[in-house]
């Protein structure tokens, strides 16, 4: 059921997006999380399980594990979309618990499913075409993680890890412009994906030095929580799934619902 409590301090339109504006997504994100931990620390430990399920099955075949983890990344705000709402109704003064995401999961909606798709199509486009580049550049047979890490990452001579990180940069860029906005918005109103897009690539053409700003900043927490064997995404999933619903608010704040009290899509 949901509960009330005071609205938190309502986004204002007229503030400008900046390179401060990052950080300061990330504090309101942090904010929410802490108003009502409940709902995001049980996504970021659903998440996580399902991450360490991923590496145990795949822990000695790289090239699957590298494909789960690649589409696990890039679908992970997908399954985040409820943490969206949680934000949008502590806007409004309400506490949204576990029941109302389940209630916004349970619509099924299809312009989500799509997206997700897509992104996950995006995922193994980036490992089919990394594993193109590393077999054909690299002397030995990279089968294990354990090969990848000596005769890539740790190679003395510098080149195709150098290369192999640049074409990840080149073919995620495009991912992150499409969906930094767009799964918001999908949440938000009812809006066809192609529209979502759109102004999801729109805000990065408007303000493309504080976004690249914003992608470097998800990357280092999501790093962050790699490194710590996963356990670091049991929090920085919702962190950053909360503060991204701030940065739409603030990167479309023509379009983002005047009133957060409207039904999700």
């Amino acid at each position: 059921m949901t509960q009330t409590l005071p609205p938190a301090p309502s986004p204002n339109a007229a503030v400008p997006v900046d390179m401060i504006s990052p950080v300061r997504w990330i504090e309101k994100g942090w904010d929410d999380l802490r108003a009502n931990p409940v709902p995001g620390l049980v996504h970021g430990a659903l998440i996580t399980l399902f991450g360490w399920l991923l590496m145990w099955a795949a822990r000695e075949k790289f090239w699957l594990l590298a494909g789960a983890f690649s589409g696990f990344l890039i679908v992970a705000p997908v399954l985040a979309t409820g943490l969206y709402h949680v934000s949008r109704e502590r806007a409004a003064g309400r506490m949204a618990g576990l029941g109302d995401v389940l209630v916004l999961w349970r619509s099924f909606d299809g312009r989500l499913v799509r997206f997700g798709l897509l992104l996950g199509l995006a995922g193994t486009g980036w490992v089919l075409t990394s594993a193109g580049l590393i077999t054909l550049w690299s002397e030995v047979p990279i089968n294990k993680p354990v090969d990848f890490l000596k005769h890539v990452v740790l190679v003395r001579e510098p080149g195709l890890f150098e290369v192999w990180l640049l074409m990840g940069s080149l073919l995620a860029a495009p991912v992150f412009a499409s969906s930094v906005v767009a799964i918001p918005m999908l949440v938000d109103k009812s809006v066809p994906v192609s529209m979502a897009v759109t102004a999801s690539w729109r805000a990065v053409a408007d303000h493309p030095g504080p976004l690249v700003w914003w992608a470097v900043l998800i990357g280092m927490l999501f790093g962050m929580g790699l490194i710590t064997a996963l356990l670091g995404l049991i929090v920085v999933i919702p962190l950053v799934a909360h503060a991204s619903w701030h940065a739409y608010r603030d990167l479309c704040p023509e379009t983002s619902t005047s009133s957060p009290t409207a039904p999700a899509a």
